[in-house]
């Protein structure tokens, strides 16, 4: 029978009235294959999966794909956002085999969980005539099978360990420089981003490329991620009438998404947007991060004032069937029995055209492809009053909208996602200094470490309905440490530092390993899976390691700690030598930067620290690390550097600081100062 209706996963529970008889992964399970010596079939996915969705219903809620299915197979059934560890060895397998990995996942395996074959999606012929050919094999010639998953087993278990360069070889900026110059090859000039599609954002790629452009006064690459930013933020990946962006376009404009919005896309791009606000003071970057933190407050705050995963890609449409993109885009009729004469000058700013057609469909997505500036001058009338049109616009669309059958919920937390989040709040804040958004980023971290930090010392991957579950994988504990290192820097609450301190000491004690130099993406505590698994690689998250990289940077210095400092080090080291595509490992590159001589830190000490702190994190300052205490504090980098007299401000270069200003006018000269030589 059907065992997913004991499972809390939204992307689970969707599966738990399909004739297959899907278990859990759990011990039980595994255990049930190994005593029936049954092969497995591993199908894993996510709840806003579009393709996903579209295999379930061909496939998986099919009478004679079920007959195939339980008659000879143990078939588990795994979310990725519960299970990314598992997600990641069996994403190995199919890479290794096919060259190339998505979602939906498929694989097959032995009874021991080793695969031996797989893809992601297939149709139901495809599917069913493997299944049965694979039995087959496995009753007449189980020895050749055995023999393939033994070989692909190795290259699992070689993939799964860093592979590491004996060369000595100092890495210089004339070798990032040339890195750089590569990676510029593939830059899409019109659009941004990169030259191809399907067309993914990658925070993290040009949050390092805005902080390489502007240390290193670089407006090439400054004007590529400005491009990208703008013509982002133009609509159809972004939901310019409700806020939010989807995970990725298929097409090189941002026009058509995959419309699932996921909350780890939308957190990092605040952060992007932020720090590019600070950059440049650009409007549209500001609308941006205001509508995207609405749209997060209105359609994925829990309860507990944490964020929920996702919205679905696919909603019910008229005739009331599942369909991808019903819920945002809109028919030429619709926009004109909705803005009337105010139609014309609507469809010239979001393209009712040919550029903005979606041709499948015969609808609309909006997307705008000029300015406002552009297009008031175009027609005549100024931009404030365009500007007032288009919001007006905007919030005609969202009322009638809100009338539609939204896209479903993926109502489940995940302590990894909510932290990102944070630290989006935070740059917001910094950036724009709304109060309200500092407020968010606490709530969150209190809701962090009252339902996901368990009383032993562990923070749980997940959350849903007051349950916690699934222990917590090295991505929770670098994002959640890195988001209170961020905390403190903007409260200059010494809880949210001690919280960061204590747990990578759980993580140094849990996941690290002192002969790969690295830490595993799974606790020492946590079952075993078929192979060991270290994320080194940046994707459209940061890799866990280089986050850890970062917070061990910023916590060596806070706390005077060379342990620390050696271990981040000892990761550069092994990873640097190793780069030929700089996009893998941007925030590799980013820490990198950390080490160079124009790296500064500052200490802002006395009784108006808090408030001189702000005039520093307005500024985009990303080669400076701050710090600060209203009274005396035990943190070793400001011991005795308090004077409750007077402000100080200690601005300082490997350790050694120069002597302090007592005027914030004159610490922000002598940094802009220092930015300008450099």
């Amino acid at each position: 029978m059907n065992e997913l209706q004991k499972e809390n996963s939204p992307y689970l529970l969707q599966h738990a009235t399909n004739p297959i008889f899907w278990k859990a992964w759990n011990k039980e399970t595994l255990q049930h294959a190994k005593e029936n010596n049954t092969l497995i079939i591993i199908s894993i996915g996510y709840a806003a999966c579009h393709w996903c969705h579209v295999m379930e219903h061909e496939s998986f809620e099919d009478e004679a794909v079920a007959k195939v299915m339980n008659s000879s197979y143990t078939s588990i059934k795994v979310d990725r956002e519960e299970r990314p560890d598992i997600d990641a060895i069996y994403m190995k397998a199919i890479q290794i085999m096919s060259g190339q990995g998505g979602w939906p996942l498929n694989v097959v395996c032995l009874p021991d969980g080793r695969p031996v074959w797989g893809g992601t999606y297939f149709k139901k012929e495809e599917w069913t005539n493997a299944l049965e050919q694979l039995q087959l094999l496995f009753e007449t010639n189980p020895e050749k099978m055995i023999e393939y998953a033994e070989k692909l087993h190795e290259g699992i278990q070689l993939i799964g360990l860093v592979q590491k360069n004996n060369s000595d070889m100092i890495f210089s900026k004339k070798q990032a420089f040339s890195l750089i110059e590569k990676w510029q090859k593939s830059f899409d000039l019109e659009y941004g981003g990169y030259s191809r599609s399907p067309k993914f954002m990658m925070p993290t790629n040009l949050e390092f490329l805005q902080r390489y452009g502007f240390q290193n006064k670089d407006q090439s690459i400054l004007k590529h991620v400005d491009t990208t930013l703008t013509k982002m933020a133009y609509g159809g990946l972004f939901d310019t009438v409700e806020g939010g962006f989807s995970r990725y376009s298929v097409d090189i404009k941002w026009h058509i998404p995959h419309f699932e919005k996921m909350l780890y896309d939308n957190a990092q791009l605040l952060s992007i947007y932020a720090n590019a606000y600070k950059r440049t003071k650009n409007e549209l970057y500001k609308e941006v991060i205001e509508k995207t933190i609405l749209f997060c407050d209105n359609e994925l705050l829990n309860d507990k004032k944490g964020y929920f995963a996702s919205l679905d890609a696919d909603s019910l449409n008229e005739q009331n069937h599942l369909e991808e993109g019903a819920f945002y885009s809109w028919t030429k009729e619709e926009l004109k029995s909705i803005l009337k004469d105010d139609f014309d000058l609507f469809a010239n700013v979001f393209n009712i055209n040919s550029f903005g057609y979606w041709e499948e469909e015969k609808k609309y997505v909006l997307i705008q492809n000029q300015s406002l500036i552009e297009i008031a001058s175009a027609n005549a009338i100024s931009v404030d009053t365009l500007k007032e049109k288009k919001k007006n616009w905007e919030q005609q669309l969202y009322i009638i909208r809100k009338e539609r059958k939204k896209p479903r919920l993926d109502d489940k937390s995940i302590t990894s996602w909510n932290a990102l989040l944070i630290k989006g709040f935070v740059d917001s804040y910094k950036a724009l200094n709304n109060q309200k958004h500092l407020d968010k980023a606490i709530n969150i971290a209190n809701f962090i470490t009252n339902q996901l930090w368990n009383e032993a010392g562990f923070l749980w991957h997940t959350y849903k309905k007051n349950t916690s579950k699934i222990e917590g994988f090295l991505e929770d504990y670098a994002f959640t440490i890195e988001a209170f290192i961020t905390l403190y820097q903007v409260t200059l609450d010494y809880k949210h530092l001690l919280n960061a301190k204590q747990l990578t000491d759980y993580c140094l004690e849990h996941f690290y390993n002192e002969n790969e130099q690295f830490f595993s993406f799974t606790s020492r505590n946590s079952d075993a899976l078929i192979a060991s698994h270290y994320e080194i690689e940046d994707n459209v998250i940061p890799a866990s390691n280089s986050v850890m990289g970062h917070n061990l940077y910023a916590l060596s210095i806070y706390y005077e700690n060379s342990y620390y400092e050696k271990v981040y080090k000892n990761m550069l080291a092994i990873i640097l030598p190793t780069i030929d595509y700089a996009s893998a490992f941007s925030n590799w590159l980013s820490l990198w930067m950390n080490t160079l001589d124009n790296q500064k830190e500052l200490a802002v000490c006395g009784t108006n620290a808090l408030k001189n702190i702000k005039k520093i994190n307005n500024r985009y300052l990303p080669n400076i690390i701050v710090a600060g205490s209203t009274a005396e504090t035990n943190i070793p980098f400001l011991n005795d550097r308090f004077d409750k007299e007077q402000d100080l401000f200690y601005l300082c270069s490997n350790r050694t600081c120069q002597i302090p200003e007592i005027k914030i006018e004159n610490i922000i000269n002598q940094i802009e100062n220092d930015y300008r030589k450099n």
